[in-house]
């Protein structure tokens, strides 16, 4: 079989996808493995993946990576969550938090019996019964205490913001230290080889010609590879996520550091704002349906917080998928395989959603069809229920204040989220289908804090009095806010572990 091995990968493109890819590699398969990146310093990155979910903790982890190191050298800051502005209403806000919401009983989740005093008037906000969303409206922020797993200090769970240019200059470092040869230049030719179409080298303006077995594609939405190349299609969702467009500034710093991001949603798409430690970023998501360009630069500029530091940058998208990831012996990883806007942070995610699955399906040189099969399957999946998730933002909303709020508040929708809406509004049932990236507890904070209401409830949660439930949502409250009011800010908290040089 020895002979049925593939030797030599090419990534052409560097950025975040990129990089992320070749130090992964450089930790798995080198010295086994040839492993080249091509890049052009000519050619820029879109750059603006600076929010992230708490999966990255574990990407970083198996890197080795030093976690202070890593947040000092990328001027990064912790995140606790989202915070939603003006989406189901004007006025309205909540945090879509990360890890647990209150304490289980009986095996049933504590959102259940959270329904059914809700539903009598006999509640607190969501937000006030996990530690996840109640911290960052104080600004407060620890790291998980693993010594205290009973306590919702022990139950902290945390994503970060980098700046992303940084962070791919920091895995760079990674890994042509272990190994990874960076080749710079622009590509001018793909040749494919006879008569499978297979890709056989790339050739760069310098007339080098870099041959490979296997290619990964990090070219960002312009696919060079899997698209331009191999002609591969795409899925548009434009039908049901009418955003297309973002321009992306930086301004300095303003106001507390606080341990989210922010998303607040205007009259055609929504804004966010990222903390860094040594400035915002800012960005407006917006349709070009519904608003122009002009409109959208001026709202974005004109709601920075701090001086602007950049001009603005102008990202036309669509969003969707490849039809497939994985086409022939070439791999997209990045935005080449798929682009959602960040409202929910999974465009690194699925970098490394990606990554983990090529490790997992690894090919021999004869690139077996029911491998690729079951790859761009697992993906498709991935990318459809991530879809549905971020669909619902702006299909339950009650905003009437525009032609684009109409639109979505009454377009069609999959048949996949409205089973799931079909259910949490009969008996706040929700069901976590297979390995879909988002759990119950992050689909109750969204439909709930966009205006989605349980008509209903579990009737197991009937086996406890009314006031024994009443008793465990007093104490899960009282003691998060106990520990709220122990904790440092998260400014207070960077200073002490990894403040950037000149930060402190």
């Amino acid at each position: 079989m020895a002979a049925d091995l593939i030797k030599n990968i090419v990534i052409v493109g560097g950025g975040t996808a990129g990089w992320m890819t070749a130090a992964a590699m450089s930790k798995v398969l080198i010295p086994g493995y040839n492993v080249k990146l091509i890049e052009s310093d000519e050619i820029p990155t879109i750059g603006v993946g600076e929010a992230t979910i708490p999966h990255i903790k574990s990407f970083n982890a198996n890197l080795g990576i030093d976690e202070d190191e890593f947040l000092s050298k990328t001027q990064g800051s912790f995140k606790l969550g989202i915070e939603f502005v003006n989406w189901g209403k004007i006025g309205d806000s909540y945090i879509h938090g990360f890890g647990m919401i209150g304490q289980d009983l009986a095996e049933i989740p504590f959102y259940q019996y959270w329904l059914k005093m809700q539903q009598a008037g006999e509640a607190a906000d969501l937000g006030e019964y996990s530690i996840n969303t109640l911290a960052p409206r104080h600004a407060k922020f620890i790291r998980a205490n693993p010594d205290m797993p009973g306590s919702p200090l022990g139950q902290i769970t945390n994503a970060f913001h980098f700046d992303a240019g940084l962070y791919a200059r920091f895995l760079r470092e990674f890994a042509e230290k272990r190994g990874v040869v960076r080749n710079e230049g622009k590509i001018v030719q793909v040749l494919q080889r006879e008569p499978d179409g297979y890709i056989d080298a790339v050739v760069l303006e310098s007339g080098e010609k870099i041959a490979g077995d296997l290619f990964i594609d990090c070219t960002g939405t312009r696919g060079l590879l899997i698209e331009q190349t191999l002609k591969t299609g795409y899925d548009d969702w434009t039908h049901w996520l009418p955003c297309d467009r973002a321009i992306a500034a930086q301004c300095e710093s303003a106001g507390p550091l606080l341990p989210l991001t922010r998303s607040t949603a205007h009259s055609a798409g929504w804004q966010w704002r990222i903390p860094l430690q040594h400035r915002l970023g800012n960005g407006i998501v917006y349709s070009s349906k519904f608003m122009e360009r002009d409109e959208a630069t001026s709202r974005l500029m004109n709601n920075l917080e701090g001086r602007p530091l950049t001009e603005p940058r102008y990202i036309p998208y669509v969003p969707g998928r490849r039809k497939k990831t994985w086409n022939r012996n070439c791999v997209a990883i990045g935005l080449s395989a798929g682009f959602f806007e960040p409202i929910e942070s999974t465009n690194i995610h699925l970098i490394q959603t990606a990554i983990s699955r090529l490790f997992t399906f690894f090919p021999r040189a004869s690139f077996d069809a029911a491998d690729i099969d079951e790859f761009n399957r697992q993906v498709a999946f991935e990318y459809e229920r991530i879809r549905d998730f971020i669909i619902l933002h702006y299909k339950a909303t009650e905003r009437d204040d525009s032609p684009f709020w109409n639109y979505c508040r009454n377009m069609s929708i999959p048949d996949t989220l409205k089973n799931k809406i079909d259910l949490y509004r009969s008996n706040g049932r929700i069901f976590r289908d297979g390995l879909e990236l988002f759990a119950d507890v992050s689909w109750i904070q969204v439909m709930h804090g966009q205006g989605i209401r349980a008509q209903g409830y579990s009737p197991l949660v009937d086996l406890h009095s009314k006031e024994e439930i009443a008793q465990l949502l007093a104490n899960v409250k009282n003691v998060i806010g106990k520990c709220v009011d122990v904790m440092p800010t998260h400014a207070e908290f960077i200073a002490a572990h990894c403040a950037a040089k000149g930060q402190a």
